[in-house]
């Protein structure tokens, strides 16, 4: 449907939010690139940073396993695993315990039932309808004027800007939760710290991008909408 992309909503508010996206992505892959070729000192593994991170918080019942492809780390909370990528998992560098730590911090935070990652998790159901229906429905009701429609694929979008906004909280958390693990039990040393605060900090950047193009994606729905109210 071109008349969807071809506006000047498009222009205005969508390609800055992408640009802001790409930036983003970019910082995280040079930090990545940088301090992942820096070893820590103390010649930890990802694997046993978030084995660190897990005993710190007393979490016996979390796996931690290897999983492909790059940056593709995560905690998967139904599983209760911790699944590192190769080169996190095996990796003795800064940026693996960073990121390792990180998604530990994931884990302890569902282990003390952190009240932003429940209110993230709920939503995330409806994200997934909103994703593939929210702009389907918003454009067929256009398209038909058929308003009913529209309203019903806007309000689905939104709840993709409202799990944006909620992951913020979730993700600057268990980064913290990582810092302040990684500083008490001195897995790195004071002149290492920074360079995690760093590579965690691009990640962190990521997530407030894809705020950004999701806020950008629903407002230019919504005023294509509203003119066609008009």
């Amino acid at each position: 449907m071109p008349f969807l992309y071809l506006d000047r909503y498009y222009i205005l508010l969508c390609v800055p939010a992408f640009i802001i996206a790409l930036i983003a992505n970019s910082m995280v892959n040079r930090a990545y690139s940088k301090y992942s070729k820096v070893r820590n000192q103390r010649g930890l593994t990802g694997a046993q940073a978030a084995y660190n991170v897990l005993m710190h918080y007393g979490i016996n019942n979390v796996k931690i396993e290897k999983t492909s492809g790059r940056l593709s780390d995560h905690f998967d909370p139904r599983a209760n695993v911790i699944r590192l990528s190769p080169e996190v998992f095996d990796g003795n560098n800064i940026a693996a315990v960073g990121i390792a730590c990180h998604e530990a911090g994931h884990a302890a935070q569902h282990a003390q039932a952190y009240f932003p990652i429940k209110v993230r998790n709920a939503v995330i159901p409806l994200t997934r309808i909103g994703s593939t229906a929210g702009i389907f429905l918003t454009v067929l009701g256009l398209v038909f004027s058929f308003e009913p429609l529209v309203s019903i694929g806007l309000l689905l979008y939104f709840f993709i800007v409202v799990f944006q906004l909620v992951t913020l909280p979730v993700e600057f958390n268990a980064s913290r939760r990582a810092v302040r693990v990684i500083d008490e039990t001195n897995m790195l040393s004071a002149e290492e710290l920074p360079a995690v605060k760093k590579v965690l900090s691009a990640a962190a950047m990521t997530y407030v991008a894809a705020l950004i193009v999701a806020v950008a994606q629903f407002l230019r729905l919504f005023l294509r909408a509203n003119n066609r109210r008009r």
